[in-house]
């Protein structure tokens, strides 16, 4: 066997990784504003960027996506399914919903705090010139009343076609609920979802196997493709959001950690690694997800009954760092505009946040939506959202990352709180190291 096959899965997606952001820095410097440059080979001429950025690198990173999102829906609802109707309490399910949603909720509320005291600290905004023409054409969210009514399927089939994910979490509630009241025709059921679960398990380690090719080519399109000077331009404002991040991760999150559960904030961090290196390179709480749920009970010991429903619950409604960058924009934005926001508007923009949270779940481009929502709210021009969409999409990946740290630290928690928590497992460095070590474990 090669030197290469003997790595960790997460070693070689590291290594992909960087070769990717190397390769794009080179083609970015080959490239050095032109439309396209063309590799001549004897009689023909081969174009960078139509070939490789637009052609194999955009190919290959999107198959990579695609692969991990056609996971979700199956994995959320056999797990969950799983997960409900193995539940003997039926107080149970609504003790998990009630902490579940509390805890999410109060992240939140202190991303969004820590964002803008750091803000307000360092003042971002301070020297920035305006774009001429900056605009930005916000959607309209929905009200929270529409999204509680939503969150029932009129068609479960087409919510799962759809990815509706609130829908497909209450719909697998339901479909659970009713199997574990069916007596032996549920348990027969159920014998078919705990096979059905074995077996997209199995195909997530089969996936797994592409994931550091799918890493670099998503990370050399990226690399190839951002615009440096902007990240330059805005340093400061870029600086804040990243400092904000890493503050709630490694300082927040570990405290109530400790707090709620007693474990090891270390060990917990040196178990996300995997998962973290996954949302920061597909940018997406729900492509993620299939590994998320995997550390949570394999790496971190939370029973699948309660990860099943945190993790899914947490990758739709938890905006942990998409609240840190609405709080760092709001008074970046406020600054550039010399707009001064008095207590009161602090105080509406967390509110508002932490409830559109909630009420923007599910919705496509969330984080900017929730965004123009804030700034609606405290009488901020939307506008302003122009000036820092060109770098949102680098601080996106970082921002996944601190979400599913979130995830897992909250099913952690209520894991622990339910008695669903096998802290040997959670003890063990080496227990599950690599998702597809486990699955050899099974086989």
């Amino acid at each position: 066997m090669s030197k290469i096959g003997t790595l960790s899965l997460t070693t070689r997606i590291m290594i992909g990784m960087v070769l990717g952001v190397t390769v794009g820095f080179i083609f970015q410097a080959i490239l050095a504003g032109q439309d396209d440059y063309l590799i001549p080979l004897g009689l023909f001429s081969l174009p960078i960027k139509a070939f490789f950025v637009d052609g194999i690198f955009h190919v290959g990173g999107q198959i990579f996506i695609a692969s991990l999102k056609m996971l979700v829906v199956p994995l959320v609802f056999v797990s969950l399914v799983c997960g409900t109707c193995s539940l003997s309490d039926p107080k149970k399910l609504g003790r998990l919903g009630g902490k579940s949603i509390g805890l999410y909720l109060i992240t939140t509320a202190i991303a969004i705090t820590v964002a803008m005291t750091l803000a307000l600290l360092f003042n971002p905004g301070e020297g920035i010139g305006l774009p001429s023409q900056a605009s930005y054409d916000a959607k309209e969210a929905p009200t929270l009343a529409r999204v509680i009514i939503d969150m029932f399927p009129t068609n479960p089939f087409e919510a799962m076609a759809k990815g509706n994910m609130l829908q497909v979490i209450v719909f697998a509630l339901l479909f659970g609920i009713a199997m574990a009241l069916s007596g032996s025709a549920g348990k027969r059921v159920a014998a078919v979802f705990e096979d059905l679960n074995t077996v997209i398990l199995k195909l997530v380690t089969l996936l797994m196997n592409i994931a550091p090719y799918g890493v670099f080519f998503l990370m050399a399109k990226l690399f190839t493709t951002i615009e440096l000077n902007l990240i330059v331009s805005l340093a400061k404002y870029f600086g804040v959001v990243v400092l904000a991040l890493l503050f709630h991760a490694f300082v927040n999150y570990t405290l109530l950690l400790k707090l709620l559960t007693g474990l090891n904030p270390a060990t917990f961090l040196a178990k996300m690694k995997h998962t973290c290196l996954f949302a920061f390179s597909t940018s997406s709480s729900s492509a993620t997800m299939p590994i998320t749920l995997e550390t949570a009970t394999k790496k971190l010991g939370a029973s699948n009954s309660v990860a099943s429903f945190t993790i899914p619950l947490g990758a739709t409604i938890n905006m942990d760092g998409t609240a840190i960058m609405q709080g760092v924009a709001t008074v970046f934005i406020a600054q550039v505009f010399a707009v001064d926001l008095t207590v009161s508007d602090y105080l509406m923009v967390i509110l508002t946040a932490t409830l559109a949270s909630v009420g923007t779940a599910g919705v496509p481009g969330v984080g900017l939506i929730m965004l123009a929502m804030v700034l609606n709210q405290v009488g901020l021009p939307v506008e302003g959202i122009a000036i820092i969409i060109g770098v949102d999409r680098l601080l996106d990946m970082t921002r996944t990352a601190v979400n599913v740290t979130g995830d897992c630290m909250v099913t952690c928690a209520v894991a622990k709180s339910e008695g669903e928590l096998d802290e040997t497992i959670f003890n063990d460095p080496n227990a599950a190291k690599d998702l597809e070590d486990y699955h050899k474990s099974i086989d």
